[in-house]
């Protein structure tokens, strides 16, 4: 083995994009007042309510075009754990079960192989938007090197098939099955699995990682169900209309096609230069822009990547975790976006300490409005720097914080418009406003199109059981969603009282680090791991939370706005509800630990290596 470098080298810089300077000095005033106005075009009663499942014509996105689904007779056994989902958060968490001795797992997936997310996404230009050093699990123990500083989707895709193999994951995992019930049973003393298959076995342990972004919705669009034209959703792109494949060869059967797109998030950014290379005529129907920073991808160096010593990637998620959180650190490893801002923020605090100033609430917060000006200034000044047409220009700045919205980097994205084919629909944050069977009605005007294309993103902030396709019945009887009646209830985010033996493994109660899901659920992972570990070697029969641990718990994370995710005053979007006032319940979901995602990190690595897991009871007997 290598020893660990002195220095921890950082990610070879590659072609840079020359960041234009914002108007000085900026009129910070004139800029809230905007930002209000803007929020206040978009501003709507119905919040989430205004997506639609995918029912009647649109059932099928809910089906699975990649894998055919073959007749198999249904499971009847038992085995130690069984993992719902095969995503990142099921194979982060078999691989720490397994490192921990535990054989007989099983991973329960709706789709025909594992990778959740990145099995679905094969939109055209999909990648990830955090550093794959970063974002990709177990680089380590699986001895892959990542080929770019952003990779696409059939890299990543690949990467959970990897680490599947690693450790044996597939070897007894139910394919293209869903979940339809998990239900506690006393006496034995065992979850009941039943899916949707006919299946129904026990398991010892239920792990339960469905994804924060897990099932597609629809726009609540007039009309959508009479287009005409063909339709799909971006999660279940469909190349045998539009030519090409995921691994980027180009959509020539879209050529001399009218090809319209709803919504311009993160997935659309990321394949609207592709259609407007293809289509005939591309039109990009928009609500609200996103701010579009440098991408600036470029290949990972072997030589570079070889002289990385054991733990780096430990080294590199808390280096950018303290630095995308406003923590310090002698370097920036990643060196991106995300901890550009944080960057910037924290040395504003040290100057304006510098200055006199007393490091206060206020003195955070007037670091943070002016550092987020200066960036959105440069982001919107980019965009004139780009696009050539000055009303085209104008339509996609973004008037808004950065974070107030998911943060895109792109480097193909604004010169898309300036193609003569691609044409920005600009709503004024109205949004469409009716489908016909022709095509779409949007700012007055009926745009004719063959093929319509959602990019509408998935479920967030809806019922728990809802988006995760199952209810989970407890001690008693009691539902999952009962017990969340009045909001989420639970310790780190990943035990709740009620259900022995089941864990969540997710963002929300814990870390919250949006910015890096991955970080989250393989810190839930290895705790769950060390848990299980425990009970096994005590004999313990249950594992459970006590009252008392799951309310103090919430009580701590009531006690601080700091872990909350979501700012009433941003533009509508599913970070903040929506723009919906944000209750009780929603603030329990979308709350973390209050002293931010590097203190929870370091908080539950110590809970878990102390032994004493305090907060739970293991019963025997």
């Amino acid at each position: 083995m290598n020893e660990p470098p002195a220095r921890m080298p950082t990610i070879t810089d590659g072609p840079t994009d020359a960041v234009p300077v914002p108007p000085d000095p900026i009129d910070h005033a004139a800029l809230r007042a905007r930002y209000a106005e803007e929020r206040d075009k978009r501003l709507r009663p119905d919040g989430n309510d205004q997506y639609l499942q995918p029912t009647g014509r649109y059932a099928h996105l809910l089906d699975d075009p990649y894998t055919p689904r073959v007749q198999r007779p249904p499971v009847h056994d038992e085995v130690d754990v069984a993992i719902v989902g095969g995503g990142f958060a099921g194979l982060v968490t078999g691989a720490r079960l397994r490192q921990a001795g535990i054989d007989r797992l099983r991973i329960v997936e709706g789709g025909g192989d594992v990778g959740g997310a990145w099995y679905w996404n094969r939109y055209p230009g999909a990648m990830c938007d955090t550093a794959a050093m970063v974002y990709l699990p177990l680089l380590e123990e699986t001895g892959h090197m990542p080929t770019m500083k952003y990779t696409f989707a059939p890299e990543i895709f690949a990467h959970a098939q990897r680490i599947a193999r690693t450790f044996d994951l597939a070897r007894d995992a139910l394919f293209s099955t869903e979940v339809r019930q998990l239900e506690w049973d006393g006496a034995a003393r065992r979850w009941i699995v039943r899916t949707d298959r006919g299946d129904e076995f026990r398991a010892r342990y239920v792990t339960m990682g469905t994804g924060p972004l897990h099932r597609p919705k629809l726009p609540g669009i007039p009309g959508i169900e009479t287009f005409g034209g063909h339709a799909f959703h971006t999660s279940r792109w469909d190349y045998a209309y539009t030519g090409g494949d995921a691994a980027g060869a180009p959509m020539d059967a879209l050529a001399g096609t009218r090809v319209g797109i709803i919504g311009t998030g993160a997935t659309a950014v990321q394949c609207i230069p592709h259609l407007a290379r293809a289509a005939g005529e591309l039109y990009v129907f928009q609500r609200t822009p996103s701010s579009i920073d440098v991408r600036n991808n470029h290949p990972i160096d072997p030589g570079w990547f070889a002289a990385l010593g054991p733990g780096w990637q430990r080294e590199w998620l808390r280096n950018f975790c303290t630095l995308q959180t406003g923590g310090f650190a002698d370097e920036d490893l990643v060196k991106d976006g995300w901890t550009d801002i944080a960057q910037r923020i924290r040395d504003r605090v040290v100057q304006l300490v510098e200055q006199g100033a007393e490091l206060t609430p206020e003195t955070m917060q007037r670091a943070y409005e002016d550092s987020d000006d200066e960036k959105m200034c440069e982001i919107r000044a980019r965009v004139d720097a780009i696009v050539e047409d000055p009303a085209t220009a104008a339509a996609l700045k973004p008037w808004y914080r950065q974070l107030c919205k998911r943060p895109c980097f792109h480097d193909e994205y604004l010169q898309s418009y300036n193609l003569p084919t691609c044409h920005l629909v600009d709503t004024d944050g109205r949004g469409v406003e009716r489908i016909d069977e022709g095509g779409v009605w949007a700012a007055g005007t009926h745009v004719e199109l063959d093929c319509l294309i959602f990019a509408s993103g998935f479920e967030v902030g809806t019922a728990y059981a809802r988006r995760a396709g199952f209810e989970t019945v407890g001690r008693d009887g009691e539902t999952l969603s009962d017990h969340w009646s009045d909001g989420m209830r639970s310790l780190h985010g990943i035990h709740v009282r009620g259900f022995p033996n089941a864990f969540v493994v997710g963002l929300a109660q814990g870390a919250n680090l949006v910015s890096n899901v991955t970080h989250n659920l393989v810190e839930a992972a290895t705790t769950i791991a060390a848990i299980v570990a425990r009970a096994e070697e005590v004999g313990a029969t249950e594992v459970e939370v006590t009252s008392a641990a799951e309310a103090a718990w919430v009580d701590l994370l009531q006690s601080s706005e700091r872990g909350f995710l979501g700012n009433p005053e941003c533009t509508p979007g599913y970070y903040n509800n929506e723009g919906r006032a944000i209750s009780a319940k929603d603030r329990l979901g979308m709350s973390g630990y209050p002293d931010g995602p590097l203190a929870y990190f370091d908080y539950i690595e110590q809970w878990r290596e102390s032994g004493r897991f305090e907060g739970l009871e293991f019963r025997t007997g």
